[in-house]
């Protein structure tokens, strides 16, 4: 270790980097996880309170550490919370917190690695980096016309919490995403007065788990056929599980299950809008086009005058001022490489949890790291002689320039 002056930095300190830097560690690597906040688990702690994962505890636990049997199957918002909190503690990570990187960049001529330039003026120098900001970073509200001068309470999925505020209000939200579609039955089950669910495209619904078998499962299975084989099954699938809602504005989507995932769309895994939906008590209207004064105005051209419209409308990575100058992001802001794989113009720079995939994305993630900490070492030089390895990683000394 006495020969790595530079540690590894490790940006988030949510599950996707608290699991690289453990990876990172077990191998003998520093890795230093900076947060911008002053806690692991940021992201999810925002969250609602109804949600869980819609993976399976076994398959949702990261490098080195299960989650607990008590946990139950589908695991909450707050014990996710707390097995992070555990993890950090467990893997003895090196943290620092209240801190955060705004651009990287290779670092200065002559030298290897990478410059961090982060809050305070800080200039960190990294031997490698692993970026690890979330899938779910910045909100993302729609330029809808009007919506500046509305004069109802509009506020996006980000910032809901309960239906408590909502009890007996008229309830509008956009986006059938699962977000969208727990928050629709989270305000029915609170005592809404009315809920409507605004939808551009249907998606694919999908149980959450059939006679015991979890979808997760199925989706690691059928992750690597080809999209079409998949997207039969899929659609055989929905037929045999899921009712045709087509009278209640849910028609079966067109294009296939896999297709529309290798388009980003997730499916929607059913925690209770499949009979919401059949009882009335979600009702689907057409997407939103605008806002005039207190009404909203929805594609079909009719007019509706909720009490608050709650924006599921999703996330941006927010990565453009972190590395957008190095030529990294695709056309919609992700990284053109994932998981161990970087690229040629950005030796040792890594990404990881920027994608959604139908076979988990803790389980991904946790992938990743293991990938990650295997192909690292390649970046970091010649490793230190036997004999001469320094401190045990249990032993770390803090990183001089955020002390």
């Amino acid at each position: 270790m006495t020969t790595q002056p530079r540690p590894v930095y490790v940006i988030g300190a949510g599950p996707g980097g608290l699991a690289a830097a453990a990876a990172l560690r077990a191998r003998g690597v520093r890795a230093v996880v900076v947060e911008k906040s002053d806690t692991v688990g940021s992201s999810w702690r925002r969250h609602y309170d109804r949600l869980h994962l819609h993976t399976t505890r076994r398959l949702s636990a990261l490098p080195g550490l299960a989650m607990p049997r008590r946990f139950g199957r589908w695991v909450s918002r707050d014990n996710v919370v707390r097995y992070l909190e555990k993890y950090a503690e467990f893997h003895e990570l090196e943290l620092v917190t209240g801190v955060e990187v705004t651009r990287i960049d290779p670092a200065p001529e002559g030298e290897t690695g990478w410059t961090l330039h982060a809050t305070g003026g800080r200039e960190l120098a990294a031997a490698a980096v692993v970026v690890a900001t979330g899938f779910n970073h910045t909100p993302r509200l729609p330029d809808w016309p009007g919506r500046e001068t509305y004069t109802g309470r509009l506020l996006h999925a980000a910032d809901y919490r309960s239906p408590r505020p909502y009890e007996g209000q008229d309830v509008l939200v956009v986006g059938v995403g699962n977000t969208g579609a727990e928050i629709a039955v989270d305000l029915v089950e609170g005592g809404a007065a009315r809920v409507r669910l605004a939808v551009r495209t249907a998606p694919h619904i999908m149980r959450r788990s059939t006679a015991g078998w979890p979808a997760q499962r199925s989706g690691i299975l059928v992750r690597r056929l080809p999209v079409r084989l998949v997207d039969r099954l899929g659609a055989l699938v929905a037929r045999v599980s899921v009712p045709d809602l087509s009278a209640y504005g849910l028609p079966r989507p067109a294009t296939g299950l896999y297709s529309r995932v290798r388009e980003g769309a997730i499916p929607v895994q059913d925690v209770g809008l499949v009979d919401a939906v059949r009882s009335g008590k979600v009702q689907v209207v057409a997407a939103v086009e605008s806002f005039d004064g207190e009404e909203v105005l929805l594609a079909d051209g009719s007019r509706i005058t909720p009490d608050a419209v709650v924006a599921a409308t999703g996330y941006r990575r927010a990565l453009e001022g972190l590395v957008g100058h190095l030529g990294l992001l695709d056309g919609r802001g992700r990284p053109l490489v994932h998981g161990a794989r970087t690229s040629r113009r950005a030796p040792g720079l890594f990404f990881t949890g920027f994608t959604n995939p139908i076979s988990g994305m803790f389980r991904e993630m946790s992938l990743d790291a293991e990938k990650i900490a295997r192909a690292v070492p390649r970046h970091l030089g010649p490793r230190p002689a036997a004999g001469n390895t320094g401190p045990k990683p249990t032993n770390l000394p803090p990183v001089a320039p955020l002390a």
